[in-house]
């Protein structure tokens, strides 16, 4: 008992939200500050639809991240929802860290969010300005001054998620507000999600590369089934790919199933360097229509 408190004396552990409008890289920078893709990615907005925690291990500090939706004005109740997920993982955390994108100022989404954080008594906030490798030093020196007019951070951090820059600057500055306490996850986990649930975010995100238009909005996946054959070094996954209109199907099937080929064939690989094994991926297409604005449909799958 007395090694256990040893190692727990001085460590600090803490739950972070991570938030920001859609597509200013919030997915982008959990997987860099875990060093494991657990978030999906993409250049669309609002691929993020649910909270997702990703555990960082660090000597003598743990966070566990809380990669959000983007926060946007919206009327459609898929996106409402996604809101409403993000907003209220701002009062469950230790510490709030607000991702804006440097080269593309989102004045609307980003209001709303400092109007949630001036209500009440929130947690420390750190403000990170990603992108910093495609804009020039005057612009990135007016947002900082700007940025620290608006709100009370406790520090300002210009960053690139993509290329890791000062990202661990980052994480020293969040260390500092991290209250102390044990870990909460063991070392070898990095995720609360399953790997089903992960699999089928993974698909999702090769629907968002590959498709156009309103396709990847209107598109949900589920796994069907997700089985673990040991002996054979395979996990056998059948998944479905939701989609609203009969006029999407052949979309996402494509002429002679070679879109729904490509799908698949790029979401097993990144399902294959998460599992660490072979993977048979089987994947279907279904109708299931307007569920999207559809309360009952959208619990059905996920939201």
């Amino acid at each position: 008992m007395t090694d256990i408190i040893e190692q727990i004396k001085g460590f600090k552990s803490g739950f972070a939200a991570i938030i920001g409008a859609p597509n200013v890289g919030k997915s982008t920078l959990l997987n860099t500050m875990i060093g494991e893709k657990i978030s999906i990615t993409s250049s669309k907005p609002q691929t993020t639809r649910n909270r997702i925690a990703g555990v960082c291990h660090q000597p003598g500090f743990q966070i566990v991240f809380l990669d959000t939706p983007g926060i946007h004005m919206s009327k459609k109740p898929l996106n409402s929802k996604m809101v409403e997920v993000a907003m209220s993982a701002i009062s469950d955390v230790d510490l709030v860290l607000l991702v804006i994108d440097a080269s593309n100022p989102e004045p609307a989404s980003e209001q709303l969010i400092l109007n949630k954080l001036k209500e009440g008594k929130k947690p420390p906030a750190i403000l990170a300005i990603n992108k910093v490798d495609i804009v020039k030093k005057p612009k990135l020196l007016h947002l900082i001054n700007k940025w620290a007019k608006a709100y009370s951070f406790e520090e300002i951090i210009p960053v690139s998620a993509l290329e890791g820059t000062q990202v661990d600057d980052l994480m020293s500055a969040m260390k500092k507000l991290l209250p102390d306490g044990p870990p909460y996850f063991p070392e070898d986990m990095i995720t609360d999600m399953p790997e089903r649930f992960i699999a089928a975010e993974m698909i999702r995100e090769k629907v968002f590369e590959l498709t156009a238009q309103e396709i990847p909005f209107s598109t949900a996946v589920t796994i069907e089934a997700f089985e673990e054959l040991t002996k054979k070094n395979l996990v056998r996954i059948h998944a479905a790919i939701h989609i609203e209109r009969k006029s999407q199907k052949g979309i996402i099937i494509g002429k002679q199933g070679a879109m729904l080929r490509q799908i698949g064939e790029a979401a097993r690989l990144d399902i294959e360097r998460m599992v660490g094994t072979r993977v048979f991926l089987k994947l279907f297409v279904r109708i299931e229509k307007n569920w999207s604005r559809d309360a009952k449909a959208m619990r059905k799958l996920g939201y």
